[in-house]
């Protein structure tokens, strides 16, 4: 076979070529909480989420000055926080990380050697760049070849392998050498996915499911993976941004035993007590938590204003106008947490008449530690309606003296009694008193209002009350 020789020229590397670098053993990942919803989608490389990669290399080094291919690598790594420890005795004397950009899996091995084949033979030469589908090759001249056709292609540095490319050059003894590699990339995250099935019976209780939803858009296969989960908002200061297409792969089975948790830092850390496989484009769940029945409290609110004041005393009565229509009743589900739970999503479900589980509603939860109250927002009942109605308005200028009174009817159409809390505040000035109301207060502070109204099933109640403004003459 006739064999076309062209020169082994690199710009950064030296050029004592060598064979790509495998990893041994399994790769161990720290993976932060990421909060956005475009790397739990299907899709293609994301530029969300936030991981640290731990990777063993097994290298032999020639002696002296060479050059090294490390491919394979996410396309969404951070080419600037790339470390590879060579320990004792051998020192990186430089790097650079090449990534796929718009020239697909060949771009990431520009500067390495590659061959060539043609239908004449073969060719090797060092691969400059790519132009419309050619190979950009430069000769043993040190001229610059157009490579259009050609039958196939042999990476003797890298395997070819989409994604990035680290090209290393090294100075050492020579030997086997154990090395670590690490660097941070994106495409990698978690958030907790925590789901609540309501338990039949008199009193609210609770079934909760804690997992982590773990996602993997990062471009690359992460086999027999060693986890640890970190909960927790570090400040990140430079997110990766680069995003490729990417096919979406089954996610493989989880480990059946919960993690280790512990602090880091500021953080909590969940570490996974098995190998895990995270294939490319894939969300993985694994169990955060044992399953545990907890009491809770269902709530159901009407609320008017929020905590605010006005610079000055609003004495106008059209300056807070009343709707003359319902308005909508929140349903709430509250529990108090026995664990550190991460910030996620929790969908709260129940079983009806028929057996069978059925989707109540979802709200974002909070970073939360344990022993606090987790309240989650359902939505808003179809039985329940709230209508509010001004029946008083005064106001005494000399005095300084403004009254002003409601009437709140609540509506359950229901086949169950419900107690609505009808949460008010006086927005018209800050300085107020509740003059009188059908019905004692159950929480009063400076911003709010807060009553506890029995409704029956089918049926009605109403609350009034009016409140007393005053103010002095600097607040005019």
């Amino acid at each position: 076979m006739h064999r076309t020789h062209l020169t082994v020229v690199s710009v950064l590397l030296l050029a004592t070529a060598s064979a790509g670098i495998a990893a041994t053993g399994n790769p161990a990942l720290t993976i932060y909480r990421a909060d956005g919803d475009m790397l739990f989608e299907n899709g293609g490389t994301s530029s969300e989420g936030y991981a640290i990669v731990h990777e063993q290399r097994a290298l032999r080094l020639a002696g002296g000055q060479q050059a090294l291919v490390i491919d394979g690598l996410p396309a969404t790594l951070d080419a600037e926080a790339v470390s590879l420890d060579l320990g004792a005795g051998t020192r990186v004397l430089g790097q650079r990380v090449l990534s796929t950009g718009d020239g697909g899996a060949l771009a990431a091995h520009r500067g390495e050697t590659i061959m060539i084949g043609l239908r004449s033979g073969t060719a090797t030469g060092t691969l400059l760049g790519l132009d419309n589908g050619a190979l950009i090759v430069r000769d043993d001249s040190g001229t610059i070849i157009y490579v259009r056709e050609y039958d196939s292609l042999r990476f003797l540095q890298g395997g070819g392998l989409p994604g990035s490319t680290l090209q290393l050059t090294v100075d050492g003894k020579p030997g086997d050498i154990a090395a670590t590699l690490t660097y941070p990339t994106s495409g990698l995250g978690w958030r907790a996915a925590y789901s609540a099935l309501l338990l039949n019976g008199a009193a609210c209780r609770m079934r909760l499911d804690a997992l982590a939803s773990i996602a993997n858009r990062s471009g690359r296969d992460y086999p027999g993976s060693t986890l640890k989960l970190i909960a927790g908002s570090p400040n990140i200061a430079r997110p990766v941004t680069r995003m490729y297409a990417k096919a979406t792969m089954a996610a493989a089975p989880a480990p059946q035993g919960l993690p280790d948790q512990s602090s880091l830092g500021d953080y909590r850390s969940y570490a996974i007590d098995a190998a895990l496989d995270l294939p490319d484009a894939s969300v993985t769940q694994v169990p955060l938590y044992a399953t545990k029945d907890l009491d809770c409290e269902r709530r159901w609110i009407v609320t008017n204003g929020g905590a605010w004041f006005p610079p000055k005393p609003m004495l106008n009565k059209d300056d807070m106008p009343v709707s003359d229509m319902p308005g909508p009743v929140a349903s709430e589900l509250r529990f108090t947490t026995t664990e550190n739970l991460p910030a996620g999503h929790l969908r709260v479900l129940t079983r009806d008449r028929d057996g069978r589980v059925e989707f109540l509603g979802e709200s974002r939860v909070e970073d939360t530690q344990k022993g606090k109250s987790v309240p989650i927002a359902l939505g808003s009942a179809f039985d329940l309606s709230a209508r509010r109605e001004r029946t008083a308005f005064s106001v005494d200028k000399a005095a300084r003296e403004m009254n002003e009174g409601f009437h709140v009817t609540l509506t359950n159409t229901g086949e169950n009694a419900r107690t609505i809390t009808v949460r008010e505040h006086p927005n018209r000035w800050r300085a107020w008193t509740l003059l009188s109301s059908s019905q004692k207060p159950a929480k009063q502070t400076p911003d709010l209002l807060e009553f506890e109204v029995a409704v029956p099933a089918n049926g009605k109640a109403t609350l009034d009350y009016v409140v007393r403004y005053t103010w002095t003459p600097k607040d005019e």
